[in-house]
């Protein structure tokens, strides 16, 4: 032990890991929500805004806030649903499609740099013990990941021989 408490070094390693993984989803053109809003549309999960919200884990008005820029960008369409007007659909562009590829190969190139050292049975077993540490403390069940029914080839990661983190920094054991 390195003589942290368990939860304050849970929460820097997650703070440091989200702001490395929003930096690299930046340089690639977009943002978390973007990549989330995108994956799960991807991933053939609801897309009614209302069910969308539930899956990025996100108030339906933040998410009005996110698709507003989507829209504005091109990567989405909203539409009112045929057989309940108060429903928007809500569909991915080609753009939006593109944006996706760009994201995918930014978030497994960011996921190779983050898991490497790690063997697969080190990567199951980190998996299991972060859910067995929010089930010790959350009576919620386990969401559904928005990625969840994606498959390994819609979320490929890209292999590097010396992987960097986002925005050039080397990874601590280059």
């Amino acid at each position: 032990m390195n003589g942290l408490p368990t939860g304050l070094h849970l929460n820097q390693a997650a703070r440091i890991v989200a702001q490395q993984f929003d930096r690299a989803l930046t340089e690639a053109g977009g943002s978390l929500p973007m990549w989330l809003v995108l994956l799960s549309l991807a991933s053939g999960q609801p897309a009614t805004q209302r069910a969308l919200a539930g899956t990025v884990g996100i108030s339906e008005a933040t998410l009005s806030h996110h698709l507003n820029s989507l829209e504005g960008a091109g990567l989405v369409t909203r539409t009112r649903n045929e057989s309940n007007r108060r429903i928007h659909d809500i569909a991915v562009t080609d753009e939006g499609r593109n944006m996706f590829r760009r994201l995918r190969t930014a978030a497994g190139t960011f996921d190779a740099a983050l898991n490497r050292g790690l063997s697969p049975q080190d990567q199951a077993q980190l998996a299991d013990l972060l859910d067995r540490m929010v089930a010790n403390i959350s009576d919620r069940p386990r969401p559904v990941p928005p990625w969840a029914g994606v498959g390994a080839s819609a979320l490929p990661v890209q292999e590097h021989a010396t992987p960097r983190m986002p925005g050039g920094l080397k990874n601590e054991r280059q």
